[in-house]
């Protein structure tokens, strides 16, 4: 592992010339930290602070506010189990017969509940979450002293508030609506529910007083959800105990849901339109040498940020309040400062962690340099020069074996750019592809595309009898380069498949001007080789146990022992992100956006393709000119 650390622009004529080159014609920039020193302290007079500046500014009251909301929101919470509370209420129940008990309690408790959800927005300077503890507290306070309990709580609870209309400014991060409409529409179809099961509940408890109508029965249920008594008398009493214990949970779980919808990072949908893929297409055409892994910034999932002359942009995806971009950018290198800062800004705007997988040693170079940021040696892409590659030798034996058992059986292998395929092949090659799935779930983010036939890339199928029974994906890299996309082959097919199509892809690139073609990336790969050496110490041999042991679920010890089977070049990769403390949750959203970490979902597309409900399936498409989604 190595660790890139900041470098300070300070008399690095060529950093400045980078800067500069993209930042020309762009008046009233504000600088970024990191140049606002070399301009000899003049950040007092740029006037307003930048999102990328706030990052830096009283890192600690963010922090200190969610701390001590969370326990205030753990007090209120705590304090329903004091008998002496409700014995006291009840003196003065005779203003409001059988209601001010639960009532009181209801909105202490909701409001201790509600203050933990809103500890976290706070924590990343939600500005939304801001205005709901804000308004939570006043009420709080009010409770507190209008029933003279607890009046050391509300004196902090009154200083916190005081503090956050203080610091009103540190708390600026913007939310996104789609987020916002989803909560709203889930909050409703919760209540629609609950009052369905409230109705049903009473129509099988068969415990009431007289026979309701059914606005009273309703109204019996929606009352019952915010802990207030309805006008339905129960006989027995215990049937309408457990009505409203039942009631009461529904609507604390209502409410817990909605803000949590509410206040959960904002995942916006991906913005790449057919412009922008074209103007990525372009920047490709140019500078698509550079990088094994911009190809891939054409996911369909992936949004855009350009640089202001456009010579450069970076394609991300937001995945779990964490911001993240893959490979380096896109564009001129010169250029890349000009599209760092606008993602750097993005990411501070809404509270997001930048953070990016897989750039090479200049992109890190230039990312920790722009953004104060810290990158780590991730691992490294296996990289075949074709011209170089052989079967021949000791090193090649078990390679050359496989691939002349897989011929011996009869497959045979064709190479050939998407845009030479005859459409009908190509439908019934995604279809054979679509069918080796393991599960709905496309696992790749960095270095997948997530679908098959864009006109530019390769396709490699292997046949039985004419019949498919393996293919491979490469898109282009540069104009002599290719990347691999992904591997499919039937189950039941021969082993060593996947190394005979790759064997055969490297015999087919100079007919298709193509010099060298990225296979894998293998994570943390200087570690497995140096681990098993003769001579290496116990740390080393340690982590290499580690990730041995982490290979049982990710893959990592076999797709280094894959990629080493052909003898490549081994490129290096960096993981770039703000600070160590940031590390795990970064490494979470990576895992998430890499689908090797799923949360269970309802896939209502895909149950509704089965009830044969064609109007909801999600519509065909991307980036490609004969795309098909896998």
């Amino acid at each position: 592992m190595a660790t890139l650390t900041h470098r300070a622009l300070g008399a690095d004529k060529k950093a400045a010339e980078m800067s500069d080159s993209d930042d020309a014609g762009r008046p009233g920039r504000v600088q970024a930290p990191a140049l606002a020193g070399k301009a000899g302290g003049a950040q007092a007079d740029a006037g307003p602070p930048t999102p990328a500046d706030r990052r830096r500014q009283r890192a600690w009251v963010p922090g200190m506010a969610a701390l001590l909301t969370t326990l205030i929101g753990l007090a209120d919470i705590l304090s329903i189990l004091r008998p002496d509370l409700a014995i006291r209420l009840h003196k003065i129940t005779y203003m409001v017969p059988g209601t001010l008990t639960n009532v009181a309690r209801s909105a202490e408790v909701l409001i201790g509940l509600m203050l933990l959800i809103l500890a976290h927005g706070l924590r990343r300077r939600k500005r939304r979450a801001w205005q709901a503890v804000a308004a939570l507290l006043a009420f709080d306070i009010a409770i507190h002293f209008f029933h003279g309990q607890r009046i050391f709580t509300a004196i902090v609870a009154i200083v916190v508030l005081i503090a956050l209309l203080y610091f009103r400014d540190e708390f600026y991060a913007e939310g996104d609506p789609r987020t916002r409409w989803r909560a709203l529409w889930f909050l409703a179809g919760l209540i629609v529910a609950d009052v369905a099961i409230g109705l049903l509940y009473i129509l099988l408890a068969r415990g009431l007083a007289e026979d309701y109508s059914l606005g009273q029965r309703v109204w019996e249920v929606i009352t019952g959800l915010v802990g207030v008594s309805g006008p339905i008398q129960w006989v027995p009493e215990a049937r309408g105990d457990l009505f409203n214990i039942l009631t009461s949970a529904l609507g604390i779980f209502t409410v817990l849901v909605a803000a949590y919808l509410f206040l959960r990072p904002a995942e916006p949908r991906a913005r790449l339109s057919r412009a922008d893929a074209g103007r990525v297409r372009d920047l490709l055409a140019r500078y698509g040498d550079r990088d094994s892994l911009g190809y891939f910034a054409l996911r369909d999932d992936k949004s855009v940020i350009w640089s202001p002359t456009g010579k450069a942009c970076i394609c991300y995806r937001v995945v779990s309040g964490v911001m993240l971009a893959s490979g380096d950018p896109i564009g001129d290198p010169e250029a890349w400062p000009g599209a760092i800062g606008p993602f750097l800004d993005e990411a501070a705007r809404h509270a997001w962690k930048p953070a990016v997988m897989g750039c090479s040693e200049l992109g890190a170079e230039v990312w920790c340099r722009e953004g104060g940021l810290t990158a780590l040696e991730l691992g490294d892409e296996a990289i075949v020069n074709v011209a170089d590659f052989s079967l021949s030798g000791r090193s090649m034996r078990n390679v050359r074996q496989m691939v002349n058992r897989v011929a011996k059986h009869g497959y045979t292998a064709e190479v050939r750019r998407v845009g030479d395929i005859p459409q009908e092949e190509l439908d019934a090659i995604v279809r054979a592809a679509d069918s080796w799935r393991g599960s709905q779930t496309e696992r790749g983010f960095s270095m997948a595309l997530g679908r098959i036939g864009d006109d530019d890339c390769v396709l490699a199928t292997a046949t039985e009898d004419g019949v498919i029974r393996a293919v491979l994906q490469l898109v282009p890299w540069g104009t002599d380069g290719l990347s691999l996309d992904l591997m499919r082959r039937d189950k039941a097919a021969q082993p060593g498949l996947n190394d005979f199509l790759i064997v055969e892809t490297i015999k087919a690139a100079p007919g298709l001007g193509v010099k060298r073609i990225s296979l894998n990336f293998a994570v943390f790969r200087a570690a497995l080789e140096r681990g098993e050496r003769i001579g290496a110490g116990p740390v080393l041999r340690a982590w290499r146990s580690v990730l041995i042991f982490m290979s049982k679920w990710f893959q990592i010890e076999s797709l280094y022992k894959f990629n080493a089977k052909f003898c490549p070049v081994w490129q290096p990769r960096f993981f770039v992100f703000p600070s160590s403390k940031d590390a795990p949750r970064i490494a979470l959203a990576a895992l998430e956006a890499e689908a090797f970490l799923v949360w269970p979902r309802l896939e209502l597309r895909r149950i509704a393709r089965k009830l044969g409900l064609s109007k909801l399936r999600r519509p065909q498409g991307g980036t490609g000119g004969r795309a098909a989604p896998l």
